[in-house]
């Protein structure tokens, strides 16, 4: 057996057919789409239905909530914060605010609600973070380290009472 030599097995790639060429070719006139009818024209889109029958889409129970006042946040752990100063990204005697980690890299805030610090990993030496949330491991990781976490109020867009 030679690499020249190989070959698809018989009947593995079938061979194109054509339509639409003429009564005689048997593919021709309605180029195999029966007669007349929504699925003989061009541009059909029957996904979902089922002959009248109620679809499966709509038979199954609709699940669970979405919260249309849910905040997402962009996700910072210590471990990346503590490599982004080893590699020089960040300086430790700063302020880590959200446009810092932002420049570094570490996040991309774009449309979320801020930045959330998170305790996986480890951080080794004194930092101060200004960040919009932080989870009370991480708050604690940083002050066992010597340093301050400053958790910011979120910007609220609700109306105050009258």
């Amino acid at each position: 057996m030679k690499l020249n030599e190989l070959r698809d097995n018989e009947g593995a790639r079938p061979k194109f057919k054509r339509i639409g060429r003429g009564i005689g070719s048997g593919k021709g006139k309605t180029g195999g789409r029966g007669v007349k009818g929504q699925k003989a024209r061009t541009g059909v889109s029957l996904n979902g239905f089922e002959g009248g029958q109620l679809p499966l889409y709509r038979r199954l129970p609709k699940r669970g909530f979405k919260n249309p006042f849910r905040k997402e946040y962009a996700v910072v752990n210590l471990g990346a914060i503590e490599k982004a100063l080893a590699d020089g990204k960040l300086a430790a005697d700063t302020t880590l605010d959200e446009a810092a980690l932002e420049g570094a890299g570490l996040v991309r805030v774009g449309k979320l609600a801020g930045v959330r610090l998170l305790a996986k990993g480890e951080i080794t030496r004194a930092i101060t973070v200004s960040v919009t949330g932080a989870s009370a491991a991480a708050i604690a990781a940083v002050q066992a380290a010597g340093g301050t976490v400053t958790v910011k109020q979120a910007a609220t867009e609700e109306a105050p009472a009258a």
